[in-house]
């Protein structure tokens, strides 16, 4: 077995391992970043959007370069029933996130780190985490031991790695979820005239309801440069008794009324599935140990609070930290401090009970959804009877839930989001 040593070698080219190698690599710290697909991005189909606070603070002119494709300004949020939808619309006056699609922007982002100094190598499989006496000082990979004083894994949500080397735990079912998502060409004024839009402006677009049949989960929509990014999510724990599989949703989802217009006449160019962390701060594993560092998805650092989902912003900050660590030539426990001391730990503190609240209240996936539709239905319907006064409307679906069902789900859902 042959040997080569480095300061930090990084396991996985996503968003967290490439920013990692970008800040390490200009420090003048001697990196080799690690990604087992055929190029970076290749295996990251996650997500659609893009909070950018996080990339220009690494890269203050990112926007002259990097593969970004619309920015948001349209945000929408519907409750579907069976038949039916009841939206949310917001239209941003300066918008702070951009649509994207990872196979490109991560290719861009390891660009930066080699142009840096890092070294970059993919199509590379590593078969384990090398340990001497408790700690990590290495990976194997095809028979060869790659030596470093540091490695940072990366390598996304499902980490084999750590939990062979028995770093952390396989993650419990009810701190994770699924998703499956289609990439949907179409042409720009199609495009641009089905939902409103001018020159760069792109949509954002949630759905809870009959998206995942009523399942905890939702549905997204991305608007991108030439195409549509379709997908729907479900967590892991509710698939086990579900009579429908999570691609069969996602196909009945496209034949809802209000998605079908939307994506006609458009051209499947991508279909993959990708597990998500939805744990939370309680689900976050030992972040630190001896020789080594969690960053991004492998670290649990996703938030989805029903209207928006935040996990590659997130996944900078860790590498952000992790970088700093290492660079200030600290101790790698410093690392969790550095944490705390960023907008990732108070994102991750402010929403630390909303997975719970949410398994505790699947009435928001099942009954509200057409609950709202109900109600609209009679508030906009016109008919020979007499209408109701909307605050008797409202009180009779209202009994139908709960009141006191209703209460508790209002209240726990405004305190936790």
């Amino acid at each position: 077995m042959t040997e080569s040593r480095f300061a930090v070698i990084i396991v996985g080219a996503g968003v967290a391992g490439c920013s990692a190698a970008l800040l390490l690599a200009r420090a003048g710290i001697n990196t080799l970043l690690l990604e087992r697909g055929s190029e970076a991005g290749s295996k990251n189909v996650s997500g659609g959007r893009l909070y950018t606070h996080a990339l220009a603070h690494m890269v203050p002119e990112f926007a002259a370069s990097a593969p970004l494709e619309r920015q948001i300004s349209q945000e929408k949020l519907s409750l579907l029933s069976s038949d039916s939808a009841v939206t949310l619309d917001y239209r941003h006056p300066t918008p702070v996130s951009y649509s994207l699609l990872r196979a490109r922007f991560d290719a861009w982002l390891m660009a930066q780190a080699q142009a840096a100094g890092a070294h970059c190598l993919t199509g590379v499989q590593v078969d384990q985490l090398l340990l001497q006496q408790g700690r990590v000082v290495g990976v194997q990979v095809a028979g060869e031991a790659l030596l470093a004083d540091c490695v940072m894994v990366a390598e996304g949500a499902n980490s084999l790695l750590t939990e062979q080397a028995g770093l952390q735990p396989k993650p419990a079912a009810n701190t994770m979820a699924i998703g499956v998502k289609e990439v949907l060409a179409l042409a720009p004024e199609r495009l641009e005239e089905r939902f409103s839009l001018e020159g760069n402006q792109g949509c954002a677009w949630l759905f809870a309801g009959a998206a995942t049949q009523g399942k905890i989960g939702g549905g997204f929509l991305y608007t991108n440069r030439q195409s549509l990014s379709l997908g729907v999510v479900c967590h892991l724990s509710e698939l086990a008794d579900s009579r429908v599989a999570l691609p069969q949703m996602l196909q009945q989802f496209k034949q809802h009324p209000t998605i079908r217009p939307l994506i006609k006449q458009s051209e499947l160019c991508e279909y993959s599935a990708h597990l998500l962390p939805e744990g939370g701060l309680a689900s976050v594993p030992k972040l630190v140990g001896n020789g080594y560092l969690l960053l991004g998805d492998c670290a649990r650092f996703c938030v989805n609070r029903g209207y928006t989902v935040r996990g590659m912003d997130l996944a900078m900050l860790s590498a952000q930290a992790a970088a700093e660590t290492v660079i200030a030539g600290r101790p790698l426990a410093d690392y969790p401090q550095r944490l705390q001391q960023s907008t990732l730990w108070a994102v991750m503190q402010r929403y630390r009970r909303l997975p719970q609240i949410m398994l505790r209240s699947p009435h928001w996936f099942n009954r509200y959804p057409q609950l709202a539709a109900k109600v609209l239905n009679e508030m906009f319907c016109g008919d020979q009877q007499p209408p109701s006064a909307l605050y008797q409307l409202l009180w009779r679906h209202a009994r139908q839930i709960g009141l006191k069902q209703l209460v508790k789900d209002t209240f726990n859902g405004m305190r936790n989001l």
